[in-house]
C-alpha cells in the first residue's frame, strides 16, 4: 500500500499535489485537499487595510544562507499552512532576496493572495530615504519582485537617519498616489519622529501604520516606553523583527561552536551566557508543558505582548516554518509568561 497523503495547503500555493494512489484500499481515508486551517486565521495589520496571518515570513536568509530552491520550499510550506505575508528588504543579499521572492510569487501565481512587505533604504545602488533615491529604490525593488506594487513599504531610518522626514513622507505620498505602494511602515524611527509623522499626516501625507522594532524576550528594552505609548496611541501595528534573536531562542544553539568566527556565530555567542541559558530553560519548560518547540513558545510570548500584531520570523528549512507556525495557536498563561520574563531578566 502506498503512503496516504494529507494536503492542507491552498491548491494554488504549491506545485505539489496529491494524485490518487491506485493501490489504496477502498476503505482507506480519502486524501484531503483544500485550504489549510491557518487560512482562517487573520488579523488586521493596523490601519494599513491589509488582513494578515499573525506571523510574517522574513526573507533575510534567502540568497544568503538559503538557496533559491530551498527558499521556494520554505515559502511553499508557509503558504500551505495559511501564511499570507512575506517580508524582505532591498539590502538583503544585495536584492537577491527580492529576486527569489518575486520569482516564487510569479511562478505560483500568488501575487494577489500575498501581502508583500519591503524594507527600503539600504541598497547600495540607491541608499537612504532622500526623495530621488527612494523613488529609484522602489522602482528597482518592484522590478526584482516582478510586481507593480508593494503592499507595505517600510522606510528604513536605520539605514538613513539624516533624511528630512517631511521630504520622505512627501515622496511616499507620490508613491502611494501612483499605486506603487499601498501602506507605509517604519523601522528605526523614534517616538518623537512618529509624533512628527502623524502631524504631517494631518496635512495630507500618508500615515505610518506599521512599525518594525527589534523585540523579543531578551530584547525588551529596545521597545521602550515612549515608543510603546506613541504606537498604542496612534494605533500602529507592531511587527517585531529578531523574533528568535538570530535563531538563539529556537533552542538549537546552546554551546559555542569551535572555530566559528562567522557573523551569525558571533550573534549567537552574545547570548551564550547565564541569562540566555535561563531563558532557554524557561522556554523548554513551557514547551514541554504544551508539547511545542521552543521557537513556538518564543513566538507565542511575542503574540501575547500588547501592541504586537505579527512577529517577523526567518527560516532555514520548511520544518522550521512548521515549528514557528505552531506558536500562533499557543496561548500562554500568566504564570508561563511571568516565568519566561523572569528568566530573561
Amino acid at each position: 500500500m502506498g503512503p496516504i497523503g494529507i494536503e492542507t495547503g491552498n491548491p494554488s500555493a504549491s506545485a505539489r499535489r496529491i494524485a490518487p494512489d491506485p493501490y489504496l484500499h477502498p476503505s482507506a481515508p480519502i486524501p484531503v485537499q483544500g485550504p489549510g486551517i491557518g487560512n482562517a486565521v487573520r488579523v488586521p495589520l493596523g490601519e494599513s487595510g491589509a488582513t494578515i496571518f499573525p506571523l510574517i515570513l522574513g526573507g533575510a536568509e534567502f540568497g544568503w544562507n538559503v538557496d533559491l530552491e530551498s527558499s521556494h520550499q520554505i515559502l511553499d510550506t508557509y503558504a500551505e499552512l495559511g501564511g499570507n505575508v512575506v517580508h524582505t528588504a532591498d539590502r538583503y543579499s544585495g536584492g537577491r532576496s527580492e529576486h527569489i521572492i518575486g520569482q516564487w510569487l510569479h511562478s505560483r501565481g500568488l501575487r494577489d493572495d500575498v501581502v508583500l512587505a519591503d524594507r527600503i533604504g539600504g541598497h547600495p545602488d540607491n541608499p537612504g530615504l532622500g526623495s530621488v533615491n527612494l523613488v529609484r529604490a522602489v522602482e528597482a525593488a518592484l522590478t526584482r519582485l516582478r510586481t507593480d506594487r508593494i503592499d507595505v513599504l517600510y522606510l528604513d531610518a536605520v539605514a538613513d537617519s539624516t533624511a528630512v522626514l517631511e521630504d520622505t513622507l512627501a515622496t511616499a505620498e507620490w508613491l502611494v498616489e501612483a499605486g506603487k505602494v499601498r501602506a507605509i511602515g517604519a523601522v528605526g524611527y523614534t517616538a518623537a519622529q512618529l509624533v512628527e509623522a502623524r502631524i504631517y499626516a494631518s496635512a495630507g501625507f500618508p500615515r505610518i501604520t506599521v512599525l518594525d522594532v527589534p523585540f523579543n524576550v531578551l530584547r525588551r528594552h529596545e521597545f521602550d516606553a515612549d515608543l510603546r505609548l506613541v504606537a498604542g496611541a496612534q494605533g500602529i501595528a507592531v511587527t517585531p523583527s529578531h523574533a528568535l534573536e538570530h535563531g538563539f531562542l529556537s533552542g538549537r544553539h546552546r554551546s559555542r561552536e569551535k572555530g566559528s568566527l562567522s557573523y551569525r556565530g558571533a550573534q549567537l555567542a552574545a547570548n551564550l551566557n547565564r541569562r540566555g541559558s535561563r531563558t532557554l530553560r524557561a522556554l523548554d519548560a513551557v514547551g514541554t508543558q504544551l508539547g511545542v518547540p521552543d521557537a513556538a513558545v518564543a513566538v507565542a510570548w511575542l503574540l501575547a505582548q500588547k501592541l504586537v500584531t505579527a512577529p517577523i520570523v526567518n527560516a532555514y528549512a520548511p520544518e522550521h516554518v512548521e515549528e514557528l507556525v505552531k506558536g500562533v495557536g499557543v496561548r500562554l498563561s500568566r504564570s508561563q509568561l511571568s516565568d519566561i520574563a523572569r528568566a530573561a531578566e
